[in-house]
Protein backbone atom coordinates (compact mmCIF):
# COMPACT_ATOMS: atom_id res chain seq x y z
CA UNK A 1 0.00 0.00 0.00
CA UNK A 2 1.24 3.49 -0.77
CA UNK A 3 0.90 6.41 1.63
CA UNK A 4 -2.19 8.54 1.17
CA UNK A 5 -0.56 11.85 2.15
CA UNK A 6 -0.27 14.01 -0.93
CA UNK A 7 2.73 16.29 -1.39
CA UNK A 8 3.27 19.09 -3.91
CA UNK A 9 2.27 18.36 -7.50
CA UNK A 10 5.41 18.06 -9.62
CA UNK A 11 5.45 18.89 -13.32
CA UNK A 12 7.50 17.70 -16.29
CA UNK A 13 7.23 17.90 -20.04
CA UNK A 14 7.77 14.19 -20.50
CA UNK A 15 8.00 11.32 -18.00
CA UNK A 16 9.34 7.84 -18.72
CA UNK A 17 7.98 5.13 -16.42
CA UNK A 18 10.27 2.12 -16.13
CA UNK A 19 14.06 1.88 -15.82
CA UNK A 20 14.96 -1.21 -17.79
CA UNK A 21 17.25 -0.90 -20.79
CA UNK A 22 14.48 0.47 -23.02
CA UNK A 23 13.23 3.01 -20.47
CA UNK A 24 16.70 4.33 -19.62
CA UNK A 25 17.60 4.48 -23.33
CA UNK A 26 14.46 6.53 -23.96
CA UNK A 27 15.35 9.00 -21.22
CA UNK A 28 18.89 9.39 -22.56
CA UNK A 29 17.70 9.73 -26.18
CA UNK A 30 15.29 12.53 -25.30
CA UNK A 31 17.92 14.31 -23.20
CA UNK A 32 20.33 14.23 -26.13
CA UNK A 33 17.63 15.80 -28.32
CA UNK A 34 17.36 18.77 -25.99
CA UNK A 35 14.45 17.72 -23.79
CA UNK A 36 14.34 17.38 -19.99
CA UNK A 37 12.77 13.99 -19.34
CA UNK A 38 12.03 12.66 -15.87
CA UNK A 39 12.48 8.95 -15.19
CA UNK A 40 10.18 7.39 -12.59
CA UNK A 41 11.01 3.87 -11.39
CA UNK A 42 12.45 2.07 -8.36
CA UNK A 43 16.21 2.65 -8.19
CA UNK A 44 18.52 -0.35 -8.40
CA UNK A 45 22.19 -1.10 -8.87
CA UNK A 46 22.95 -2.94 -12.10
CA UNK A 47 24.72 -6.30 -11.84
CA UNK A 48 27.90 -5.61 -13.76
CA UNK A 49 31.60 -6.52 -13.54
CA UNK A 50 30.80 -10.08 -12.47
CA UNK A 51 34.25 -11.44 -13.24
CA UNK A 52 34.14 -15.13 -14.16
CA UNK A 53 30.35 -15.19 -13.77
CA UNK A 54 27.80 -13.98 -16.29
CA UNK A 55 24.56 -12.06 -15.83
CA UNK A 56 21.58 -14.45 -16.17
CA UNK A 57 20.01 -12.38 -18.95
CA UNK A 58 22.01 -12.25 -22.18
CA UNK A 59 20.99 -10.26 -25.26
CA UNK A 60 21.87 -10.55 -28.93
CA UNK A 61 22.25 -6.90 -29.92
CA UNK A 62 21.66 -6.25 -33.61
CA UNK A 63 23.92 -3.88 -35.55
CA UNK A 64 21.04 -1.38 -35.70
CA UNK A 65 20.73 -1.46 -31.90
CA UNK A 66 24.50 -1.17 -31.56
CA UNK A 67 24.37 1.98 -33.70
CA UNK A 68 21.70 3.48 -31.43
CA UNK A 69 23.75 2.69 -28.31
CA UNK A 70 26.75 4.32 -30.01
CA UNK A 71 24.68 7.44 -30.72
CA UNK A 72 23.61 7.51 -27.07
CA UNK A 73 27.29 7.42 -26.15
CA UNK A 74 27.23 4.24 -24.07
CA UNK A 75 28.55 1.55 -26.42
CA UNK A 76 32.13 2.66 -25.80
CA UNK A 77 31.45 2.38 -22.04
CA UNK A 78 30.80 -1.35 -22.30
CA UNK A 79 33.91 -3.39 -21.32
CA UNK A 80 35.27 -5.04 -24.44
CA UNK A 81 36.04 -8.23 -22.50
CA UNK A 82 32.29 -8.61 -21.80
CA UNK A 83 31.31 -8.38 -25.51
CA UNK A 84 31.18 -11.35 -27.88
CA UNK A 85 30.78 -10.93 -31.63
CA UNK A 86 28.51 -13.34 -33.50
CA UNK A 87 30.15 -14.23 -36.81
CA UNK A 88 27.83 -17.08 -37.80
CA UNK A 89 24.39 -18.51 -37.09
CA UNK A 90 23.52 -22.19 -37.59
CA UNK A 91 19.84 -23.15 -37.61
CA UNK A 92 18.89 -26.83 -37.51
CA UNK A 93 15.42 -28.23 -38.21
CA UNK A 94 14.01 -31.30 -36.50
CA UNK A 95 15.29 -33.44 -39.36
CA UNK A 96 17.89 -32.66 -42.01
CA UNK A 97 16.86 -29.03 -42.56
CA UNK A 98 19.86 -26.75 -42.03
CA UNK A 99 20.74 -23.09 -42.66
CA UNK A 100 24.02 -21.30 -41.98
CA UNK A 101 24.26 -17.52 -42.08
CA UNK A 102 27.59 -15.72 -41.82
CA UNK A 103 28.72 -12.12 -41.56
CA UNK A 104 30.95 -12.60 -44.60
CA UNK A 105 27.96 -13.53 -46.75
CA UNK A 106 26.40 -10.17 -45.91
CA UNK A 107 29.74 -8.30 -46.19
CA UNK A 108 29.52 -7.42 -42.50
CA UNK A 109 32.16 -7.48 -39.76
CA UNK A 110 29.71 -9.39 -37.50
CA UNK A 111 26.03 -10.36 -37.42
CA UNK A 112 25.33 -9.22 -33.86
CA UNK A 113 26.89 -8.74 -30.43
CA UNK A 114 26.21 -10.81 -27.33
CA UNK A 115 25.97 -8.53 -24.30
CA UNK A 116 24.92 -9.05 -20.70
CA UNK A 117 21.88 -7.11 -19.54
CA UNK A 118 23.72 -5.85 -16.44
CA UNK A 119 26.55 -4.31 -18.47
CA UNK A 120 24.14 -2.27 -20.62
CA UNK A 121 22.13 -1.25 -17.57
CA UNK A 122 25.27 -0.12 -15.72
CA UNK A 123 26.43 1.97 -18.68
CA UNK A 124 23.02 3.61 -18.99
CA UNK A 125 22.86 4.36 -15.27
CA UNK A 126 26.28 6.02 -15.44
CA UNK A 127 25.23 8.10 -18.45
CA UNK A 128 21.99 9.28 -16.83
CA UNK A 129 23.89 10.27 -13.69
CA UNK A 130 26.60 12.01 -15.72
CA UNK A 131 24.08 14.12 -17.63
CA UNK A 132 21.98 14.80 -14.56
CA UNK A 133 18.75 13.25 -15.87
CA UNK A 134 16.25 13.32 -13.01
CA UNK A 135 15.37 9.86 -11.65
CA UNK A 136 12.48 9.71 -9.19
CA UNK A 137 12.73 6.64 -6.97
CA UNK A 138 9.19 5.25 -6.87
CA UNK A 139 6.56 3.11 -8.54
CA UNK A 140 3.52 4.42 -10.40
CA UNK A 141 0.33 3.13 -8.80
CA UNK A 142 -2.25 5.22 -10.65
CA UNK A 143 -2.50 7.21 -13.86
CA UNK A 144 -5.24 9.30 -15.44
CA UNK A 145 -5.73 12.08 -17.95
CA UNK A 146 -6.69 15.41 -16.38
CA UNK A 147 -7.41 18.93 -17.59
CA UNK A 148 -4.47 21.33 -17.56
CA UNK A 149 -4.97 23.77 -14.65
CA UNK A 150 -3.73 26.76 -16.64
CA UNK A 151 -5.90 25.88 -19.61
CA UNK A 152 -8.95 25.76 -17.35
CA UNK A 153 -8.51 29.43 -16.54
CA UNK A 154 -7.17 30.82 -19.79
CA UNK A 155 -9.12 28.85 -22.41
CA UNK A 156 -12.70 27.97 -23.08
CA UNK A 157 -13.63 24.35 -22.37
CA UNK A 158 -13.90 23.52 -26.07
CA UNK A 159 -10.21 24.29 -26.48
CA UNK A 160 -9.02 22.70 -23.24
CA UNK A 161 -5.61 21.03 -23.01
CA UNK A 162 -4.78 17.99 -20.93
CA UNK A 163 -1.98 16.41 -18.95
CA UNK A 164 -1.35 12.89 -17.72
CA UNK A 165 -1.41 12.60 -13.95
CA UNK A 166 0.67 9.97 -12.18
CA UNK A 167 0.42 8.94 -8.53
CA UNK A 168 3.61 7.44 -7.07
CA UNK A 169 3.75 4.97 -4.17
CA UNK A 170 5.46 7.70 -2.11
CA UNK A 171 2.23 9.71 -2.31
CA UNK A 172 3.69 12.28 -4.73
CA UNK A 173 1.75 13.37 -7.82
CA UNK A 174 3.32 14.20 -11.17
CA UNK A 175 1.79 15.91 -14.22
CA UNK A 176 3.29 15.55 -17.70
CA UNK A 177 2.33 16.46 -21.24
CA UNK A 178 3.53 13.00 -22.28
CA UNK A 179 4.01 9.80 -20.32
CA UNK A 180 6.07 7.10 -22.02
CA UNK A 181 5.36 3.67 -20.58
CA UNK A 182 8.37 1.37 -20.41
CA UNK A 183 6.95 -0.45 -17.39
CA UNK A 184 6.86 -3.94 -18.84
CA UNK A 185 4.28 -6.44 -20.03
CA UNK A 186 1.96 -5.75 -17.07
CA UNK A 187 2.08 -2.00 -17.69
CA UNK A 188 0.00 0.03 -15.25
CA UNK A 189 0.14 3.01 -17.61
CA UNK A 190 -1.29 0.95 -20.49
CA UNK A 191 -4.12 -0.38 -18.35
CA UNK A 192 -5.06 3.00 -16.90
CA UNK A 193 -4.95 4.69 -20.32
CA UNK A 194 -7.39 2.13 -21.71
CA UNK A 195 -5.09 1.17 -24.59
CA UNK A 196 -6.22 -2.11 -26.11
CA UNK A 197 -4.02 -5.11 -25.47
CA UNK A 198 -4.13 -8.68 -26.81
CA UNK A 199 -2.38 -11.62 -25.18
CA UNK A 200 -1.65 -15.20 -26.19
CA UNK A 201 0.27 -17.69 -24.08
CA UNK A 202 2.68 -20.08 -25.77
CA UNK A 203 2.24 -22.48 -22.84
CA UNK A 204 6.03 -22.45 -22.61
CA UNK A 205 8.82 -20.95 -20.55
CA UNK A 206 12.10 -19.47 -21.66
CA UNK A 207 14.74 -21.32 -19.65
CA UNK A 208 18.14 -19.66 -19.44
CA UNK A 209 21.42 -20.93 -18.02
CA UNK A 210 25.15 -20.84 -18.76
CA UNK A 211 27.28 -23.84 -19.70
CA UNK A 212 30.94 -24.61 -19.99
CA UNK A 213 31.29 -26.55 -23.25
CA UNK A 214 33.96 -28.95 -24.40
CA UNK A 215 34.47 -27.56 -27.91
CA UNK A 216 35.03 -23.93 -28.99
CA UNK A 217 31.95 -22.20 -30.42
CA UNK A 218 33.96 -20.12 -32.94
CA UNK A 219 31.66 -17.14 -32.32
CA UNK A 220 28.71 -19.08 -33.70
CA UNK A 221 25.13 -18.81 -32.43
CA UNK A 222 23.27 -22.13 -32.69
CA UNK A 223 19.55 -22.85 -32.83
CA UNK A 224 17.65 -26.12 -32.97
CA UNK A 225 13.93 -26.57 -33.64
CA UNK A 226 13.04 -29.73 -31.75
CA UNK A 227 9.99 -31.66 -30.57
CA UNK A 228 10.72 -30.27 -27.09
CA UNK A 229 10.79 -26.61 -28.13
CA UNK A 230 13.36 -24.25 -29.58
CA UNK A 231 16.87 -24.47 -28.14
CA UNK A 232 19.59 -21.87 -28.70
CA UNK A 233 23.22 -21.43 -27.66
CA UNK A 234 24.64 -17.90 -27.64
CA UNK A 235 28.44 -17.64 -27.65
CA UNK A 236 30.19 -16.08 -24.65
CA UNK A 237 33.84 -15.28 -24.04
CA UNK A 238 35.93 -18.03 -22.46
CA UNK A 239 36.55 -18.14 -18.72
CA UNK A 240 39.10 -20.06 -16.64
CA UNK A 241 36.63 -22.97 -16.76
CA UNK A 242 36.80 -23.12 -20.56
CA UNK A 243 34.52 -22.27 -23.48
CA UNK A 244 31.18 -20.70 -22.56
CA UNK A 245 27.67 -20.46 -24.00
CA UNK A 246 24.34 -19.13 -22.77
CA UNK A 247 21.39 -21.48 -23.24
CA UNK A 248 17.93 -20.18 -24.13
CA UNK A 249 15.43 -23.02 -24.29
CA UNK A 250 11.78 -22.31 -25.12
CA UNK A 251 10.47 -25.39 -23.34
CA UNK A 252 6.83 -26.50 -23.01
CA UNK A 253 5.41 -25.85 -19.53
CA UNK A 254 5.40 -29.55 -18.59
CA UNK A 255 9.14 -29.85 -19.26
CA UNK A 256 9.91 -26.53 -17.59
CA UNK A 257 8.03 -27.48 -14.44
CA UNK A 258 9.72 -30.87 -14.34
CA UNK A 259 13.17 -29.27 -14.53
CA UNK A 260 12.38 -26.57 -11.98
CA UNK A 261 11.55 -29.22 -9.36
CA UNK A 262 15.09 -30.61 -9.45
CA UNK A 263 17.92 -29.76 -7.10
CA UNK A 264 20.91 -27.95 -8.62
CA UNK A 265 22.93 -31.18 -8.71
CA UNK A 266 20.07 -33.12 -10.31
CA UNK A 267 19.46 -30.30 -12.78
CA UNK A 268 23.10 -30.25 -13.83
CA UNK A 269 22.99 -33.96 -14.66
CA UNK A 270 19.61 -33.85 -16.44
CA UNK A 271 20.48 -30.78 -18.53
CA UNK A 272 23.85 -32.23 -19.49
CA UNK A 273 22.11 -35.24 -20.99
CA UNK A 274 18.89 -33.67 -22.28
CA UNK A 275 20.31 -30.47 -23.73
CA UNK A 276 23.28 -32.40 -25.08
CA UNK A 277 20.91 -34.68 -26.98
CA UNK A 278 18.78 -31.80 -28.30
CA UNK A 279 21.90 -29.94 -29.44
CA UNK A 280 23.23 -33.10 -31.09
CA UNK A 281 26.36 -32.74 -28.93
CA UNK A 282 27.65 -30.13 -31.39
CA UNK A 283 29.83 -28.53 -28.67
CA UNK A 284 30.65 -31.72 -26.83
CA UNK A 285 30.19 -32.24 -23.11
CA UNK A 286 28.10 -29.64 -21.28
CA UNK A 287 28.76 -28.55 -17.69
CA UNK A 288 26.15 -26.36 -15.99
CA UNK A 289 27.82 -23.41 -14.27
CA UNK A 290 24.86 -21.27 -13.17
CA UNK A 291 21.36 -21.54 -11.75
CA UNK A 292 18.56 -21.95 -14.30
CA UNK A 293 16.02 -19.13 -14.63
CA UNK A 294 12.66 -19.15 -16.37
CA UNK A 295 10.26 -16.59 -17.82
CA UNK A 296 6.80 -17.04 -19.33
CA UNK A 297 6.55 -16.85 -23.12
CA UNK A 298 3.70 -14.84 -24.61
CA UNK A 299 2.67 -13.07 -27.79
CA UNK A 300 1.33 -9.60 -27.02
CA UNK A 301 0.30 -6.55 -29.02
CA UNK A 302 -1.36 -3.26 -28.21
CA UNK A 303 -2.68 0.02 -29.57
CA UNK A 304 0.65 1.61 -28.50
CA UNK A 305 -0.68 5.17 -28.05
CA UNK A 306 -3.43 7.27 -26.47
CA UNK A 307 -3.64 11.03 -25.90
CA UNK A 308 -0.61 12.00 -23.75
CA UNK A 309 0.58 8.35 -23.56
CA UNK A 310 2.94 6.21 -25.66
CA UNK A 311 4.06 2.62 -25.03
CA UNK A 312 7.51 1.24 -25.77
CA UNK A 313 9.22 -2.12 -25.29
CA UNK A 314 7.36 -4.94 -23.54
CA UNK A 315 4.57 -2.55 -22.53
CA UNK A 316 3.76 -2.25 -26.24
CA UNK A 317 4.57 -5.70 -27.63
CA UNK A 318 6.15 -9.08 -26.94
CA UNK A 319 7.18 -11.75 -29.44
CA UNK A 320 8.49 -15.30 -29.19
CA UNK A 321 12.24 -15.20 -28.34
CA UNK A 322 13.23 -17.66 -31.08
CA UNK A 323 14.58 -14.76 -33.19
CA UNK A 324 16.17 -13.01 -30.20
CA UNK A 325 14.66 -9.68 -31.25
CA UNK A 326 12.65 -8.56 -28.20
CA UNK A 327 15.12 -5.94 -26.92
CA UNK A 328 16.02 -4.89 -30.46
CA UNK A 329 12.35 -4.10 -31.13
CA UNK A 330 12.24 -2.03 -27.96
CA UNK A 331 15.35 -0.06 -28.89
CA UNK A 332 13.85 0.55 -32.33
CA UNK A 333 10.82 2.01 -30.51
CA UNK A 334 13.20 4.39 -28.72
CA UNK A 335 14.79 5.57 -31.96
CA UNK A 336 11.43 6.03 -33.69
CA UNK A 337 9.60 7.85 -30.89
CA UNK A 338 12.50 10.12 -29.90
CA UNK A 339 13.02 11.15 -33.54
CA UNK A 340 9.32 11.84 -34.14
CA UNK A 341 9.01 13.90 -30.95
CA UNK A 342 12.06 16.00 -31.75
CA UNK A 343 10.84 16.64 -35.32
CA UNK A 344 7.21 17.51 -34.50
CA UNK A 345 5.73 20.85 -35.53
CA UNK A 346 6.27 23.59 -32.98
CA UNK A 347 2.54 24.30 -32.76
CA UNK A 348 1.72 20.74 -31.66
CA UNK A 349 2.07 19.58 -28.08
CA UNK A 350 4.39 16.70 -27.28
CA UNK A 351 1.41 14.62 -26.13
CA UNK A 352 -0.73 15.41 -29.18
CA UNK A 353 -2.34 12.19 -30.39
CA UNK A 354 -1.63 13.13 -34.02
CA UNK A 355 2.09 13.21 -33.22
CA UNK A 356 1.97 9.93 -31.31
CA UNK A 357 0.04 8.21 -34.10
CA UNK A 358 3.00 8.86 -36.40
CA UNK A 359 5.06 6.70 -34.05
CA UNK A 360 2.36 4.04 -34.02
CA UNK A 361 2.20 3.92 -37.81
CA UNK A 362 5.98 3.86 -38.22
CA UNK A 363 6.47 0.98 -35.80
CA UNK A 364 3.39 -1.10 -36.62
CA UNK A 365 4.78 -2.64 -39.84
CA UNK A 366 8.12 -3.76 -38.38
CA UNK A 367 6.49 -5.12 -35.22
CA UNK A 368 3.78 -6.95 -37.17
CA UNK A 369 6.39 -8.46 -39.47
CA UNK A 370 8.46 -9.76 -36.55
CA UNK A 371 5.33 -11.05 -34.85
CA UNK A 372 4.26 -12.85 -38.04
CA UNK A 373 7.71 -14.43 -38.53
CA UNK A 374 8.22 -15.60 -34.95
CA UNK A 375 4.65 -16.75 -34.35
CA UNK A 376 4.55 -18.45 -37.76
CA UNK A 377 7.80 -20.32 -37.18
CA UNK A 378 6.63 -21.38 -33.74
CA UNK A 379 3.37 -22.73 -35.18
CA UNK A 380 5.16 -24.42 -38.07
CA UNK A 381 7.65 -26.26 -35.86
CA UNK A 382 5.10 -27.06 -33.15
CA UNK A 383 3.11 -29.25 -35.51
CA UNK A 384 3.67 -33.01 -35.36
CA UNK A 385 1.83 -33.67 -38.61
CA UNK A 386 4.10 -35.63 -40.94
CA UNK A 387 3.43 -33.50 -44.09
CA UNK A 388 4.19 -30.32 -42.14
CA UNK A 389 7.42 -31.76 -40.74
CA UNK A 390 8.58 -32.74 -44.20
CA UNK A 391 7.72 -29.38 -45.78
CA UNK A 392 9.38 -27.25 -43.09
CA UNK A 393 12.69 -29.08 -43.36
CA UNK A 394 12.54 -29.05 -47.15
CA UNK A 395 11.93 -25.30 -46.98
CA UNK A 396 15.04 -24.82 -44.85
CA UNK A 397 17.13 -26.75 -47.36
CA UNK A 398 15.77 -24.61 -50.21
CA UNK A 399 16.62 -21.40 -48.36
CA UNK A 400 20.13 -22.70 -47.72
CA UNK A 401 20.66 -23.08 -51.48
CA UNK A 402 19.42 -19.60 -52.43
CA UNK A 403 22.07 -16.92 -51.74
CA UNK A 404 19.75 -13.94 -52.20
CA UNK A 405 17.33 -15.25 -49.56
CA UNK A 406 20.22 -15.89 -47.17
CA UNK A 407 21.43 -12.32 -47.73
CA UNK A 408 17.93 -11.08 -46.91
CA UNK A 409 17.88 -13.13 -43.69
CA UNK A 410 21.31 -11.81 -42.73
CA UNK A 411 20.12 -8.23 -43.13
CA UNK A 412 17.04 -8.96 -41.01
CA UNK A 413 19.14 -10.65 -38.32
CA UNK A 414 21.65 -7.80 -38.16
CA UNK A 415 19.08 -5.03 -38.52
CA UNK A 416 21.04 -3.25 -41.27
Amino acid sequence: MYRMEISTIHKAEVIICGAGIVGMSMALALFKKGMKPVLIAPRYVAQANLGEAYHPRIYAISLASQKLLEELGIWSWLPSQRLTAVDKMQIQGDRAGFIELSAKQGELSELAWIVESGEIEAALQKALAFYGVQWVDGKVVDSQRVADDIADVQQCSSNMTYKQQLVIDTGDIWHASLVIAADGASSVIRQKAGIWHQFKSYESEGLVAQFTVEKPHHNTAYQWFTEEGVLAFLPLNDTADGHQVSMVWSAPNAIAQELKQLSQAELADVLRKRVGELSQDVLGKLTLRSPMYGFTLTLEKSGMVAPNVALIGDAAHRVHPLAGQGLNLGLADVLSLSTILSNKESFRGIGDLRVLERYQRERSVAIAHMRWVTDGLHALFSSNLEPVRAVRNLGMDMVAKLPFIKEFLIKKASGV
